[in-house]
């Protein structure tokens, strides 16, 4: 019976991670297309921060339902180290995509404002 619950809450987790990746493809469409239309710019570099932080958004949930199902559920050795692996691959791209969103590691403290950055 816990097993079950388990495992609907990962399903449900993934289904939400899903989810925030595809409304955060077709909210940052729409709202790029609407720039275009009014003729507003910039349009690529807010499009591109959006669907970052939606991507972002979508990869923690999807860690997550991962983690929830592979240690409360049945945790054996195979299934932690195939959960380390994902977990390293979409750590990799979070900070990946946090890089690219902010030009800054996510662990860098953002300029002050009125703050001129070198380089």
């Amino acid at each position: 019976m816990f097993q079950d619950w388990v495992d609907l809450a990962g399903r449900v987790i993934d289904g939400a991670g899903v989810v925030a990746v595809v409304v955060g493809v077709a909210v940052a469409s729409i709202f790029a297309v609407v720039r275009l239309v009014r003729r507003e710019t910039p349009v690529y570099r807010p499009y591109r921060r959006f669907l970052g932080r939606s991507i972002l958004l979508g990869l923690e949930l999807l860690v997550a339902a991962d983690i929830i199902r592979t240690v409360a559920v049945t945790p054996t050795l195979e299934s932690v180290a195939v959960l380390a692996a994902i977990v390293l691959i979409r750590t990799f791209l979070s900070f990946s995509l946090e890089l690219e969103i902010t030009g800054r590691w996510p662990w860098q403290k953002a300029p002050a404002e009125g703050e001129l950055s070198e380089g």
